[in-house]
């Protein structure tokens, strides 16, 4: 009997002692010097825009940074090529950092070497980016490849390529594609998954 009296006045006094400690929480934060807590508030602020700010600095020179890498692998791999070719060639680039088993940035992509133990020396992903001196890229050529990277970077484009993460070159047949079934061939490339 008193156990059912005190269940039921169970929630009442829940309440009653919510109740009160909400009060006695708001007398001390209405009664409270407030100084230090705007003090802080206000600094916290400063400190979050601030970094905000520089991750979207950061972001931004991360992004155009990356889109010049692929705009050089466009340019230096297809310059000359047919607009299809230029776009495969990017779409390559952008499968080759989506799948996982590539670096996952867009630079890491075009500038890795792998060693080749035929050759006993570490070997570019792309064939340009062993060369030691290149002519700066410029003209015509070089904004359409910009434009390209952009369009494909920044999904523009609705891929062709889904899944290819190979080319060569037509005039050339290396090791690696014996075996494998090509998918496309554009321009002067042979692409392959």
């Amino acid at each position: 009997m008193v156990l059912r009296h005190f269940y039921a006045e169970l929630p009442s006094r829940f309440v009653r002692f919510a109740a009160r400690r909400w009060y006695e929480l708001r007398l001390r934060w209405y009664t409270a010097d407030k100084g230090l807590w705007v003090l802080v508030v206000t600094i916290g602020l400063v400190v979050a825009t601030f970094g905000f700010a520089l991750q979207a600095v950061f972001a931004h020179q991360d992004d155009r940074r990356n889109l010049a890498c692929l705009a050089r692998n466009v340019y230096f791999e297809a310059r000359g090529e047919p607009a299809a070719g230029q776009y495969a060639v990017a779409e390559v680039t952008m499968n080759r950092k989506a799948s996982g088993r590539y670096p996952a940035t867009i630079c890491g992509v075009v500038y890795q070497k792998n060693w080749d133990p035929l050759r006993k020396r570490h070997v570019g992903a792309f064939s340009w980016t062993e060369l030691d001196a290149l002519p700066a890229p410029r003209g015509e050529e070089w904004e359409r490849a910009w434009k390209v990277a952009e369009a494909v970077y920044y999904r523009r484009e609705a891929p062709v390529l889904e899944g290819a993460l190979h080319f060569h070159a037509t005039y050339i047949k290396p090791d690696w594609a014996r075996g494998k079934q090509p998918i496309a061939r554009i321009g002067r490339h042979v692409f392959y998954e």
